[in-house]
């Protein structure tokens, strides 16, 4: 059976410059590529995040969940970032020596996670 690995994930956004600002000012992630109003895409270090307008995304796409990885040092400050540019922390869960997990939403409500691994590993 041949590997499988991860090209990219999207999601659909309504406004996708006022979105494509979101993950670039909470994240700090660098745009890879543009199309116009049609598609943004975040260059990651081993895999690709984009938004899509509902034009370019598969017919009848509903959400995805994005899980971004950080330092686990770096967990607080990203959170200051993220809500500083407009997203909303849901919930955070402590999994001991596995890690954290905070659930943020973004300005149109799309959920998303940001994990970050135990520093005590």
């Amino acid at each position: 059976m041949a590997e499988v690995d991860m090209q990219s994930v999207y999601i659909v956004a309504k406004d996708i410059d006022r979105l494509s600002e979101f993950y670039i000012s909470a994240l700090n992630m660098p745009v890879q590529f543009r199309d116009a109003a049609r598609w943004t895409q975040f260059r990651l270090q081993r895999s690709a995040f984009a938004l899509s307008s509902a034009e370019e995304a598969a017919q009848g796409a509903v959400g995805a969940v994005p899980v971004f990885q950080v330092a686990g040092e770096a967990q607080e400050a990203v959170q200051q970032k993220i809500l500083s540019a407009g997203g909303q922390l849901l919930g955070q869960r402590d999994m001991g020596t596995h890690g954290v997990v905070a659930t943020y939403k973004d300005p149109e409500e799309n959920i998303f996670q940001v994990f970050s691994k135990s520093s005590t590993r």
